[in-house]
């Protein structure tokens, strides 16, 4: 048994929200209370630990991660620089310690923060001339290859551009490098897999990572060889991390000839959602919008997906028993999803189908019109708090007046809404007290743009930005009678801390550090 007590326990339990102390026998919370009460459990051989005043909170989920991506992201160029050629900088530091022809992997670089704008393929052929290149954007939406990559990928200047993606080439033709969208799979396509060895140890170190973050479960957005992955760890006892796993499109079939559902699997490893595009994103201007891109007068970015095919693909989804979860960015994407979502609704009901628990991941720009939809269809906003101090400027920059219609999580909740947090790293960093600084202040870590912050009337509390992380994401998931509180017979997920998130200033939550993570009755990492 362990017994933590004489700290501040934030069980997220509206029956008892604050405790001193709580017991925790093999991997299930036995009882939470007062320092007096919860001792008189103590069992011979028990773990007694005091907390001497700190904080405890449940463990926290991520409902929006890409975890293989992230874990190979922690082996590449880290790209994110104030400049390109800073950027070129770390890749030619990476090529002289490389071996001529080997594949030089990064991710990160954004052109909206950079003064030069796109890189080129020759920008890139100048510092590798003997190894192939490919660097993928910050929103995961571009990539940036050289002339040695596109060679290999067999992409010239007679490549047409696939369905649903852009080859950029210059005005005689030839590609710039640049790759938008599903162009990216062709290049992408050329590059030696890992091995799902690999596969296996990145995720294992990429695990350790995020505990140290206070992160003990994910909502999974990648690949199959993800999953594949991630059931190795499971049968090997080495996953202690609790893994929603989406379901890709072009798995559907499959799952639905196997007769997967979503929530099959255990407590540590299931499935979840099928996940669908609709658009791009904001950083490469791909985002379906109802009106054009302030800098693009005849332009309203790219969907994928309307709402008729939507409401195909879902159909056949729900009926077998797979619940959904759409990307949608542009207020455009983001009217088509609900307006399927709500023909879906009507179809669940005439077919006496179990209501999904259904989801739009990002929900970025909204328009006004569209903001109580939500909560009428009973559908989860999935977003990534960071995503809105991160993109401010181009926010500004690429929708002028209608950034107000942006990130709005203020909205969003008066109308009822259920929100859950998550990062979408490797396109920002994991660490959910990021993502709480930013929905709380509105700003960024280095204060901008101001002590008032961006739109601030789209600021939410600490308390429903730790529900977004606990409460939110259980019952997204259909796990709320087991994660996301410290309650009696809930599983002991949970994360020691030495600040309190209520107490300290707002602007300084971002600095908070677990000192020790707990998934299922066992410390999984401790700082010390």
């Amino acid at each position: 048994m362990h017994i933590l007590h004489n700290g501040n326990v934030y069980t997220q339990d509206i029956a008892l929200p604050i405790a001193e102390a709580i017991a925790i026998k093999e991997n299930r919370i036995v009882a939470v209370g007062s320092n007096e009460d919860i001792l008189q459990l103590k069992e011979p051989g028990s773990h007694i630990l005091d907390l001497k005043g700190r904080t405890i909170l449940p463990g926290l989920t991520d409902s929006h991660i890409h975890l293989e991506h992230y874990a190979f992201s922690l082996q590449k160029i880290n790209c994110e620089t104030d400049s390109l050629s800073e950027c070129l900088d770390r890749v030619s530091r990476r090529v002289e310690q490389s071996i001529p022809g080997s594949w030089i992997l990064g991710h990160g670089w954004n052109q909206n923060n950079w003064p030069e704008g796109f890189g080129t393929a020759q920008d890139l052929d100048r510092i590798a001339p003997e190894n192939p290149v490919y660097l993928t954007a910050k929103s995961l939406h571009a990539g940036w290859a050289n002339s040695a990559a596109l060679q290999i990928a067999g992409i010239t200047a007679q490549t047409p551009n696939p369905p649903n993606g852009i080859i950029a080439k210059d005005k005689t033709g030839k590609p710039t490098g640049i790759l938008f969208e599903n162009a990216m799979e062709l290049l992408e396509s050329a590059i030696p897999a890992p091995t799902i060895e690999e596969t296996v140890l990145a995720l294992e170190n990429a695990q350790t990572n995020l505990w140290q973050f206070g992160i003990t479960g994910a909502h999974d957005f990648d690949d199959s060889s993800c999953f594949t992955a991630l059931q190795i760890l499971n049968r090997e006892n080495r996953l202690k991390l609790r893994v929603v796993k989406g379901i890709p499109r072009t798995s559907l079939e499959s799952a639905i000839r196997m007769g997967v559902r979503t929530g099959f699997g255990s407590d540590l490893l299931r499935f979840g959602p099928l996940k669908l595009f609709t658009d791009g994103a904001l950083g490469p201007q791909t985002a379906a919008m109802l009106a054009p891109f302030e800098n693009e007068p005849d332009y309203c970015g790219e969907l994928f997906l309307d709402e008729d095919a939507f409401f195909e693909i879902g159909k056949e989804a729900v009926s077998h028993g797979i619940h959904l979860a759409v990307h949608a960015i542009g207020d455009r994407a983001n009217r088509e999803i609900l307006n399927g979502y709500r023909r879906i609704r009507a179809y669940e009901a005439e077919q006496g189908l179990i209501r999904g628990r259904h989801r739009i991941e990002h929900v970025q720009i909204l328009s006004p019109a569209d903001q109580s939809r939500l909560q009428e269809y009973g559908i989860t906003a999935s977003v990534q708090p960071i995503h809105a101090t991160s993109d401010m400027n181009i926010s500004d920059r690429y929708l002028g007046q209608r950034a107000k219609d942006a990130y709005v999580f203020r909205s969003l909740l008066d109308r009822g809404t259920l929100m859950t947090f998550g990062s979408d790293a490797p396109v920002e960093s994991p660490n959910p007290f990021l993502g709480i600084h930013a929905a709380v202040t509105r700003r960024r870590t280095d204060g901008t743009p101001g002590a008032e912050g961006w739109h601030p009337e789209q600021k939410i509390s600490v308390q429903e930005a730790i529900s977004a992380y606990t409460l939110a994401p259980a019952l997204s998931a259909g796990m709320e009678n087991k994660i996301g509180k410290l309650s009696p017979g809930f599983y002991a997920d949970l994360i020691l801390l030495e600040n309190n998130p209520f107490t300290v200033p707002t602007k300084t939550i971002h600095l908070i550090t677990p000192q020790a993570t707990m998934v299922n009755g066992e410390w999984v990492w401790d700082k010390n």
